[in-house]
């Protein structure tokens, strides 16, 4: 059983967009979230002069996705002022520090190498670092502190509008049709498991794959997507679809596109339009596999 979690979040302004602190209660971790611009109002924080973990956030020139660069330090603000003049892309940083004395150099390149690994993984991002950064040797009874420490990283990112360490979309075990979110440790221990809705599309030989989670429809990989699109395909729609073909997510095969990876939608119908090319009611024609459509589904949840 998992329980819930209490955060805490203090803007130190009053506003959203200024610096923010976040902390999860009767625990040791605090995250501080700050503009680019005003990151002279840390240089008198004594907790931004402690070892931390630390990322950059912005977006590519390029591609105009979000990306990050994850980095450690001793002392994460001389660290910072240093990227100032180094690093252009972002306007935005994350730390993470202990309240406590008890995380060292030697903790802190430990969470960087898993962070990496685990962004990289999940693909919500871009990655800035060139490559993985070389894991520290650290007793079992301290890498275990370590992960969990790593748990509340991914929870105080999510709260401050990074999920950047959650994967799109988790396990799903074949037999039972569960989904299962694993934690980040290295052996992937499960931490909750929860009833998935797994959803099909069937329309004239096309078939799709998707499921449903908390963040919208995720289309599978090996779902079909018609190569031609009609008029009726709103614009915002074509967009997405050649974004999908340009980033290679869809790739043309025989007289069909196949979808080469899983794919976040923001709803049901976004993610039926782009898979048949043209408008659609995804609510009607994703359905289970007893054939009840996802509307149908959500109207008896709500009973």
């Amino acid at each position: 059983m998992k329980f819930g979690k209490t955060v805490k979040l203090y803007l130190k302004d009053g506003s959203a967009t200024g610096i923010k602190q976040g902390e999860v209660v009767n625990q040791t971790i605090k995250a501080f979230s700050c503009p680019r611009n005003r990151l002279n109002e840390l240089k008198d924080n004594s907790e931004a002069k402690k070892p931390g973990l630390y990322m950059l956030f912005g977006e590519d020139e390029e591609t105009s996705e979000m990306k990050v660069y994850i980095g450690e330090a001793e002392i994460v603000f001389d660290r910072l002022t240093q990227h100032v003049a180094k690093k252009d892309f972002w306007n935005e940083v994350v730390f993470f520090v202990s309240k406590d004395d008890n995380i060292t150099k030697a903790h802190i390149k430990y969470l960087e190498n898993r962070t990496v690994q685990i962004a990289t993984k999940a693909s919500r991002y871009l990655i800035e670092n060139g490559n993985t950064p070389q894991a520290s040797s650290l007793p079992e009874s301290d890498i275990d502190s370590m992960e969990e420490f790593l748990e509340y990283i991914k929870l105080l990112l999510g709260v401050l509008g990074h999920k950047i360490l959650v994967p799109i979309t988790p396990y799903i075990e074949p037999k039972t049709g569960n989904i299962t979110y694993t934690a980040t440790t290295e052996s992937n221990t499960v931490i909750s498991t929860s009833s998935s809705l797994q959803l099909s599309l069937k329309i004239s030989g096309l078939y799709a794959n998707s499921v449903q989670t908390d963040e919208g429809i995720v289309v599978l990989e090996g779902s079909e997507a018609w190569s031609e699109i009609k008029d009726s395909l709103q614009n915002g729609n074509r967009r997405i679809r050649e974004k999908l073909i340009k980033d290679g997510i869809i790739e043309l095969s025989n007289d069909k596109y196949v979808f080469k990876k899983n794919h976040l939608f923001n709803s049901a119908s976004q993610a039926a339009s782009v898979v048949v090319g043209y408008s659609i009611n995804g609510l009607h024609h994703w359905i289970n596999s007893e054939g009840k459509s996802l509307k149908k589904l959500e109207e008896e949840k709500l009973k």
